[in-house]
């Protein structure tokens, strides 16, 4: 089974557009469908809820409650596979981004699944590919058709 992380804004953007069909949103679907392993770090959980919780602009236009968060959140933690023993890694310029790539090298993950080009630009690192969620649903994809 393929074994995903998924960034923070795939995240953001999977709470805020809960449109079938959005790549964010469909890839936290497959994840609770089981159709793919999801592993996340608690810093990645901790930075999901920081940004939904803290950036007026943000609740300003999607109305959502402290409430929604902390559900969000815990279903989170209720799908992935959270991982606690994280390298030290220093591969981009943001520490947040570094924390996101320690999480996908602690679960020798195939995929690190981002829209942030810091990240993007690298593409890969030790064995992990650094894709948007488009691709990586057409990876899914083709994975179910050829098993």
């Amino acid at each position: 089974m393929l074994r995903g992380v998924l960034d923070t804004g795939v995240l953001i953007s999977a709470v805020l557009n809960p449109i079938p069909g959005g790549a964010s949103f469909d890839l936290l679907r497959f994840a609770k469908e089981g159709r793919f392993e999801l592993h996340l770090s608690a810093g990645i959980i901790e930075e999901t809820a920081r940004v939904l919780l803290t950036r007026k602009r943000i609740r300003d236009r999607y109305r959502y409650s402290d409430a929604d968060v902390a559900e969000f959140c815990n279903d989170l933690l209720a799908i992935a596979i959270m991982e606690t023993e994280l390298p030290i890694v220093q591969v981009v310029r943001d520490p947040d981004d570094d924390m996101i790539l320690a999480c996908a090298l602690a679960a020798r993950a195939d995929y690190l699944v981002s829209r942030d080009r810091d990240l993007l630009s690298i593409s890969e690192h030790s064995g992990t590919k650094i894709i948007a969620p488009e691709v990586f649903l057409a990876a899914l994809r083709n994975a179910e058709h050829t098993s």
